[in-house]
């Protein structure tokens, strides 16, 4: 079944906008944890994260891997919008992409620098400039890309992991230091993401074939069917929520409490399987849906559609919230842990949801968006309306 015949040319997929918003404020479920440590990446550089209680833990498992893979589906599925409506223009693909491309990639390389350590925009960039000359081959090439890069991925992973396994453990762990003077200072942290730049950095080698997958992925689970209100797309809306929730889900806990050493496993390989059954459940409480939006899902669709601003906003906020050069509560409330942390993701979202419904009143895009239209020079963008 065509994208056409699921929704009219000039319709709107009902569930992309609210997926979204679900991806956006679920990504930063995961990334709270980071902005709520005292002293921050300090942390991170001085050999890993505080130790977790098996509450944190268990609370980390609802979210770590798995909105981010659902982000990466869905900018997947973005492309796919963008290829098809060129088509319709009759204009040349991938035309102007790779200079979108570019703006992503300097707008990540702004987030990194002045917002956030763990930024992926600049491995979406690199991924997105592979994936849009590869959406447009036939099923065949696609499909051959997809396992090759999957399948490599997929073994480097576990074998690292193996590896990690067989290391012995004898020597007695070292607890990671807080350095709370890291976070005194917007202007040092800066400093030190310029300075620790390759280590800061190396997780785009995972980001980006773990993207170019999802990204394929996305494009075809749209080209299948599977946002569509129809027998077909139910189906595979079932498979996808046995294989994420029935599956997955259940052996991602038991690498969250496995330790360790299952953390590539735990973090990079399992969360988009359940990813997968998050896209699937969310379309069809969507599609089921015959009453009026009520106020959650309008905030989430808000959120969604101001996605690329609304991602920056949050990060902006922890930063603000938590570290010492603003009101510091990593430091102040660290003895409330692990619940405070699901406050401030909590308020966060709240204050999102509201920012992004008003900014909407008036204007079509969110303000990074239209910022990075006008610097391309381009038009309206289907992926942003979630229109086909």
């Amino acid at each position: 079944m065509s994208v056409a015949e699921q929704t009219p040319a000039t319709g709107r997929i009902a569930s992309l906008d609210v997926l979204r918003g679900v991806a956006i404020l679920g990504t930063f479920a995961s990334n709270a944890w980071l902005f709520a440590v005292p002293g921050g990446a300090s942390v991170w550089l001085s050999g890993g994260l505080l130790a977790n209680d098996p509450v944190e833990a268990g609370l980390r498992l609802l979210s770590n891997g798995k909105f981010l893979a659902l982000l990466t589906l869905l900018f997947g599925v973005g492309i796919e919008l963008q290829y098809r409506a060129a088509l319709r223009r009759g204009a040349r693909w991938p035309g102007r992409y790779p200079v979108r491309a570019l703006v992503l990639f300097v707008e990540g390389v702004l987030h990194y620098v002045l917002v956030f350590e763990f930024d992926v925009l600049m491995g979406y960039a690199v991924a997105a400039l592979l994936v849009a000359y590869l959406v447009g081959r036939s099923d065949h090439a696609v499909l051959a890309w997809t396992v090759a890069v999957g399948g490599i991925y997929v073994v480097v992973l576990l074998g690292l992991t193996a590896l990690l396994l067989a290391l012995p453990d004898d020597a007695p762990a070292t607890p990671p230091v807080a350095d709370l003077a890291a976070t005194a200072s917007w202007t040092a942290q800066v400093a030190d993401r310029l300075q620790y730049l390759p280590l800061f950095r190396i997780e785009i080698l995972l980001i980006v074939p773990s993207a170019t997958v999802l990204f394929l992925v996305g494009a075809r689970l749209l080209r299948s069917g599977a946002f569509a209100g129809s027998p077909p797309g139910a189906r595979i809306r079932r498979r996808l929520m046995v294989w994420g929730f029935g599956v997955a889900l259940p052996l991602n806990a038991l690498t969250t409490f496995g330790g360790e050493d299952w953390f590539l496993v735990d973090r990079y390989l399992l969360p988009p399987l359940v990813a997968l059954g998050l896209l699937g459940l969310v379309t069809s409480i969507v599609l089921r849906s015959r009453e009026a939006p009520g106020p959650l899902r309008r905030g989430l669709a808000a959120v969604g559609r101001t996605a690329l601003s609304s991602y920056v906003l949050q990060n902006v906020l922890g930063s603000v919230l938590c570290y010492g050069w603003g009101l510091g509560l990593a430091v102040s409330l660290a003895d409330a842990r692990p619940w405070w942390v699901v406050g401030l993701w909590a308020g966060v979202c709240a204050v999102l949801m509201v920012a992004a419904s008003l900014w909407l009143r008036r204007f079509d895009r969110g303000p990074l968006e239209l910022l990075a239209h006008r610097v391309q020079g381009i038009g309206r963008v289907p992926v942003q309306s979630g229109r086909e």
